[in-house]
């Protein structure tokens, strides 16, 4: 019984000294997390549609849902009937110039008529002046008449311009009734269902890119010099059978401020009060989850 006895205890203090000698092989600790994005409604109006789930993985430019743009779309005929009933008081510059062309024409006519009594002496030279001078002064008034309307259907064009503008503010808003997935991600949370009201600014849903993972570690002053940015690490996580698992990870940010040590990470000098946060990136193959613990050798 005693030599059983000596035996267990001796047992128990390998394991012991095992346990520590592992823990302190490793050269920082931290949990992981990933760059999280807040998907905000960016209107107001009641949610029509919203097809998303958490845990649901999401394409950039996916389409998952729209707004209710009724009264926008409402808004925007009425801007179009307010641009077409101005656009209507326009002058037809043709129409309103076709009796000075008529009278230019007579009086061509007339031009030639009297050009050729001219010649046969059956006309007078003043006569002839005086058709001439007729025909500039047509000619003139054809020019200012011509000038006045186009100076008037410049004008009404451009009592249009604000309202082109105003459409296509409304028409920015209707694009934006529209629902649309911008990155490549997983749904963490999600904040609104179909048929409640939307608010611009507030948001819809979470979702991050959890095809790479970010590893928050930290490390002591003593060690700063050992690491360096895009330097590989191994990273080690519990595989649930007493073991590690490893990956290759890359050093991607390194703090330049101390901060003091947060409560739930160990550093591998636990005596150190100020410790620098270091980033981790690891390629995900599932396994990893937001908030898991794991530690770091450096290569």
């Amino acid at each position: 019984m005693k030599t059983n006895s000596l035996l267990l205890c001796f047992s128990s203090l390998l394991l012991l000294g095992s346990c520590k000698s592992d823990k302190a092989s490793f050269d920082a600790s931290g949990s992981f997390e990933a760059e999280e994005i807040l998907i905000s409604s960016e209107v107001n109006g009641t949610i029509k549609e919203l097809t998303i789930e958490e845990g649901q993985t999401l394409k950039a430019g996916q389409y998952i849902g729209y707004i209710d743009s009724v009264q926008l779309y409402l808004k925007k005929k009425q801007l179009e009937a307010q641009i077409d009933a101005v656009l209507s008081k326009r002058p037809d510059v043709a129409v309103q110039l076709a009796a000075l062309k008529e009278q230019l024409k007579t009086a061509e006519k007339e031009q030639k008529r009297i050009s050729n009594l001219v010649k046969a002496d059956a006309a007078t030279t003043k006569q002839l002046d005086d058709i001439n001078a007729s025909i500039e002064l047509i000619k003139k008034q054809t020019e200012a008449q011509r000038s006045s309307l186009d100076i008037s259907s410049e004008g009404i064009g451009k009592e249009t311009v604000p309202l082109g503008i105003q459409v296509e503010q409304v028409n920015d808003q209707l694009r934006k009734c529209r629902i649309i997935n911008p990155i490549n991600g997983t749904v963490l949370n999600k904040y609104a269902n179909a048929n409640e009201t939307a608010v611009q600014g507030r948001p819809l849903y979470k979702i991050a890119d959890l095809s790479t993972i970010i590893l928050r570690a930290y490390i002591t002053g003593d060690q700063l010099p050992r690491l360096k940015l895009n330097q590989q690490v191994t990273v080690h996580t519990d595989d649930g059978q007493g073991g590690f698992k490893q990956a290759q990870g890359r050093v991607s940010w390194i703090s330049d401020k101390a901060e003091f040590t947060p409560k739930t990470i160990q550093t591998k000098d636990e005596r150190a009060n100020m410790v620098y946060a270091i980033k981790v990136m690891v390629k995900n193959d599932g396994s990893y989850k937001i908030g898991m613990y794991g530690e770091l050798k450096f290569n």
